[in-house]
This record gives structure tokens, sequence and C-alpha cells, in this order.
């Protein structure tokens, strides 16, 4: 008896397979153009597996003796571990033919979209374990050739499909495929923090007196396109949107393939991508929680098929990004809920219990809005390199490397500085007493910041300085400040400004003063 040979294309082609006693088998993939490899990869999946269940039920019919197998291929997916036993264990037991196979030749067209050119039948070619290169795996098998596999390699995508894993060669591959076709539509990859950057939750436990009142002001849950409060009964859990986020995600999907990252577990992720993405029009299969990480506490562009120069990120966490710090946009946290606050030591009450909220219109996703339309159209309109040379990472860069810089990084230079290096351009800083007494100045956290936006800081006083930070208005130069007419501001000024990527008034850091 012979046995039927999964075939899964890894990318937007069409080809033809002809297997004795099976007849001509047509899979087509073909992208649209706003999908990604794992938006199509993840449809393919689920309507092949489908088919392979149908199929399995008219074969029944002919072959009792395959029933076994041919059920197991139908399983629930949380049958899918004993179904992939079963299979195996069947699949030693048959002698699998080498099918004959039509080779193509794939032609790309003007939309980024293949299509076939041309077939030749070729007796010889075969999926044979020595042609094979075996470029994944779904479960134990070869998602090509279907041979089982002994060990593993690569890495594992059970977001896009639960088993799947693909090599390091086909993870190139598809990002090269996927990028071309991104920026001919002039896309880049945007990936998307959820707790404290597009929303807060809480738990209800975790409730204060003060935050009862929001009870009975939640939203639907049948229509959540129009609302901003959630309670999930289900999960005990309140959750609150952050102003902007609707705006925020519609307009940055013109320019952006967007996924969600979260070091939450996946139910909660696929919740949360209900409430902001009811339609499925942002993320459908992009949706990366901590379960799919390769290393604990710690995120990573591995498990994502988009070129690392052309990603950005918005986090409120920068430590969770080590190896991606260059391609990081760091949030301002939103603490709506009371728990919030809590969590990050602030001994204050929220905006929730003030009965408060970020503005829609000057808020944080407003802000880091016009941030992405900026770097945008840099990439895409303001640089003179090749468009497949060009890195997002650069025009993002908070600071040049010190040795001379290559031609490209030099012309992203430039990009960054009406990005960045705008922010406090013309402010001159001194800092008093912000820093430990024996502390080196310039490397404190705060004077590279400020150098970062754009800023020149001093620690000797003139009449060129503009600005003078500090948290006791007290100190010596803070008198100075006061007498010669200057901005004295707290440290949160500098902060604030880094975090919305643009100067903030001084009247709302200013430093209180001590009465006489």
């Amino acid at each position: 008896m012979e046995a039927k040979i999964p075939l899964f294309p890894l990318d937007y082609i069409q080809f033809q397979v002809r297997s004795p006693g099976v007849g001509i088998m047509s899979l087509v993939t073909d992208s649209p153009v706003h999908s990604s490899s794992s938006d199509d990869f993840a449809a393919f999946l689920d309507t092949e597996l489908d088919s392979k269940s149908s199929a399995s039920s008219a074969s029944d019919e002919e072959a009792p003796n395959q029933r076994h197998s041919e059920s197991a291929a139908s399983s629930s997916p949380d049958q899918d571990k004993e179904a992939e036993e079963d299979d195996d264990s069947d699949f030693q037991n048959k002698t699998v033919k080498r099918p004959k196979v039509e080779t193509v030749e794939i032609v790309e067209d003007d939309r980024g979209t293949t299509s076939v050119a041309s077939l030749k039948h070729n007796p010889e070619a075969s999926f044979s374990k020595e042609i094979c290169t075996h470029p994944g795996s779904f479960g134990t098998m070869c998602i090509v050739c279907g041979q089982l596999l002994d060990g593993e390699s690569g890495v594992t995508f059970g977001y896009i499909h639960k088993g799947l894993r693909l090599g390091n060669d086909e993870i190139v591959r598809l990002r090269n495929t996927d990028m071309k076709n991104l920026l001919r539509h002039k896309k880049l990859y945007l990936i998307l923090d959820l707790d404290h950057t597009l929303l807060n939750s809480t738990q209800l436990m975790h409730m204060t007196s003060d935050e009862e009142y929001l009870k009975g002001q939640t939203d639907s849950l049948q229509d959540v396109s129009k609302g901003n409060l959630f309670m999930l009964g289900f999960m005990q859990m309140m959750t609150k949107l952050r102003p902007f986020v609707r705006t925020f995600l519609k307009e940055a999907s013109q320019m952006f393939e967007m996924y969600i990252y979260t070091m939450g577990d996946r139910a909660y992720a696929l919740e949360m991508a209900k409430l902001l993405d009811p339609e499925r029009e942002y993320f459908n299969a992009k949706v990366i929680s901590r379960d799919d990480g390769t290393q604990r506490h710690q995120k990573g562009l591995d498990v994502v098929l988009g070129q690392e120069s052309s990603v950005l990120i918005l986090d409120d966490t920068e430590n969770a990004w080590m190896k991606h710090k260059d391609n990081l946009i760091l949030m301002e946290r939103y603490h709506f809920f009371a728990s919030s606050c809590h969590q990050f030591g602030f001994n204050c009450k929220s905006l929730s219990e003030q009965k408060s909220d970020e503005s829609e219109s000057e808020g944080a996703l407003a802000s880091i809005l016009k941030v992405l339309l900026k770097i945008h159209q840099i990439f895409f309109e303001e640089l003179e390199e090749n468009l497949d040379g060009r890195d997002v990472r650069q025009i993002n860069c908070r600071s040049m490397p010190l040795n001379k810089p290559s031609t490209s990084a030099a012309a992203v230079c430039m990009c960054s500085k009406s990005v960045r290096k705008d922010v406090l351009k013309g402010c001159k800083i001194v800092f008093s007493r912000v820093f430990p007494t024996q502390f080196q100045a310039e490397n404190h956290h705060l004077w590279r910041m400020a150098e970062q936006l754009g800023a020149t800081c001093s620690t000797e006083l003139d009449p060129s300085v503009t600005h003078v930070v500090s948290k006791d208005a007290g100190t010596e130069k803070s008198h100075w400040a006061l007498k010669h007419n200057k901005f004295l501001v707290q440290p949160g000024w500098i902060e604030a400004a880094n975090y919305f990527w643009q100067k903030q008034p001084e009247e709302n850091f200013s430093v209180n003063q001590i009465k006489n």
C-alpha cells in the first residue's frame, strides 16, 4: 500500500505533484499584498490539514485497513500528539514509493505574487532524502518529503501552527522573500508589547475600593470594537485599552506588518488580541507569547519572520530586549489600575483612582505614532542607499558608534538627528545633586539620554546654560538658575522628553522651592 506524502510549500508558490494512484494535487498559497509569511503559512497549514481530513474519510471506504492512521490525521488539536505517534508508527511499517514530480518555473509579477510559467515532466526527480534538505518539520516529519527526522533543529514556530519547526536556512529564505514583498509596498515590521504599552490589566481581586465604580462602567464583549474597558469574568480580570490605541493600530497598519509579543501566556495573549483586533485585520496568526520564546525571561526576534534590519519594537521594558535594543522604542508605561502602580513601586493614586486617563490626542501612543511616521518616511524617502541595504536600526539609533561610520551609517546619522536629536536641540544642561559625588557625570544615564536627544551637557555654569536639572531648589546651582531666569527642572523632564520624543513644558517639571 502506498503512503501519501504530505507536501507543504513554504512560500507563495503554485506547483503540481503527480503521485502514482493519487492523481494531480495542486497546492496554491498565493499571498495577498498585506499578508506575511507567517499568516500565509498558518492559513495554508489549516487548509491543508482540513483537506487531508476529507481525503482520509474517502480513502477509508477503499482501504479499511488504513482506517486507524487516516482517522488520526483528522483529529482535533488536543489529539495532535497522540495522532502523531500513531502516524509515525504506521509510516515506518509502510513502503514509500518515490512520486514523479513535474518541475516548475516560478515567475514573480509586479504585485509581489508568483505564478507558474512552464511545467516540464521530470520522471527522475523525487523527494528522496538525498535531494530533500528538510527545511522544516511538522512534529517529527519533514514538511516536504515526509521522512521521519531524528532530533530537533531550527526554531519552533508554534504560534503559526502547533508542532511546526523551521530550519535556519529556511527561516532566512522566508525572511528574504517576505522582506522583498513588504519593501515593494513600503512596509516595515512593528513588534508591539501588550501590558503597559497597548493596555493595562488587573485581577479583580486586586482592585481597590476607589476602583469599584469601574465594574459598572465596563463595555460589552459582544462588540469590543466600540469599547475600551472590559470585564473578562472567565479570567477574573479587567482590561483597559490605552487611549488612542484603535486609531494607532489602524494608522500603523498602513506602514507596518504588525506582531503582538508579550511575556504573558498564550491564552492571555489571544484574549487581548481579540479585544485589540476583533476582525483579525492587523495580527491574525502573529501573536507571540512567552510560550513561544527561545529564552526564558527574554524576548527575541528569532521567532519573528522578519529581517532585523526592518523591525521596530514598542515596549515599556528595555531589559526584555537585551539583544535588540537598537530596534527598540521605549514606551512610557501605562498605569491605569492601582495594582500596576504598586507593581512598579509607585506609592500614588492610579489613573483609575483619580477617575482620569491619558490624553487621546497628546498621550503616549499619539506621540509615538508621529515618530513612526517620521522613521517610515526617512527609511523610504530620504535615504540615498539602495532599498535592500537600508537599516531601520540606524535611523532609530540613539547614538552613533565611535568608530568611523560607513556611508550608509553616515547618511542615517543625519536622519537620526531629525528624529531624536532635534528633541532637546539648543538646550544646554547642568545637573545639580542628581549624581553621587564621586560618580563620573558623563556616564550617568540621564547625561547620556540628554545628549542622545540633542542637548549639550556641562558641569560648569555659564550664560549659555538654559536648564539646571535638580531635585532640590536649595542648591547653589538651583539658586543661580532662579536668579538668572534659567529653567530649573526635575530629572523627569529629560525622561519625559525621551519617552515622548518631544520637548516637554518645563512648568510641568518645576522644582518645589523652599519657603522662608
